[in-house]
């Protein structure tokens, strides 16, 4: 599953799976974070946040993922500054403060 947030009020919008997400940044509509699974059916994360961001180039990212291993190696996944991993298991308040953060930045 990924998710994209979009301009104000942040309204997350719920997509099935990678390629319904880039389809929907082909639009006109403004979108802040793309929040993505790494291993998803169709297309895994990490190409769904490339093609993305070379859509939008100021698009945040931030991969939840429930393997430790492949969350080390993501960090080049995508521009450093625009992106985050998030390890599963999470509290809910970890995701929404490294949301908050990664948007801020």
């Amino acid at each position: 599953m990924a998710r994209v947030v979009r301009g104000t009020p942040r309204t997350p919008l719920e997509i099935v799976d990678g390629l319904a997400a880039l389809a929907f940044l082909d639009g006109p509509e403004n979108y802040d974070l793309l929040l993505a699974d790494i291993v998803m059916p169709g297309m895994d994360g990490i190409e769904l946040a490339q093609l993305a961001t070379k859509k939008r180039p100021y698009l945040k990212v931030m991969f939840i993922t429930g393997f430790a291993a492949v969350a080390m190696g993501t960090a080049g996944a995508a521009n450093q500054s625009n992106a985050r991993v998030l390890s599963k298991p999470f509290h809910l308040n970890d995701l929404v403060q490294q949301i908050e953060s990664l948007l801020a930045a």
